[in-house]
C-alpha cells in the first residue's frame, strides 16, 4: 500500500527527478528495440534522444495533473488540540 507524506503533495522537484530517472530508463530500451530492429545506432541514438525529451515532458504533466486527484489517496484525519 502507497502512504502518502503528512507533508502533503509532492514537490516539483521530486515530480521532475522521477520523470528522469524514468526516462533515461526507458529510452535507453526505446534505443536498444529500435537497434534490434534496425541495426542502425545512428537511428537508435536518434530515436533514444527523442524519446527522452518528448516522454519526460509528458510524465511531467502526467504527474502534476495526478497530484491534484485524491482518488486512492487515504485522507488524513483532522487533529484537533485540547
Amino acid at each position: 500500500m502507497i502512504r502518502w507524506s503528512s507533508r502533503g503533495m509532492e514537490s516539483n522537484a521530486r515530480s521532475i527527478a522521477k520523470s528522469v530517472s524514468y526516462r533515461v530508463l526507458g529510452s535507453i530500451s526505446t534505443a536498444g528495440i529500435c537497434y534490434f530492429l534496425t541495426g542502425s545506432p545512428k537511428l537508435s541514438l536518434g530515436a533514444g534522444l527523442i524519446d527522452v525529451f518528448v516522454k519526460m515532458a509528458a510524465y511531467f504533466i502526467h504527474e502534476r495533473i495526478w497530484a491534484h486527484i485524491p482518488f486512492g489517496r487515504e485522507q488524513k484525519a483532522p487533529e484537533y488540540e485540547i
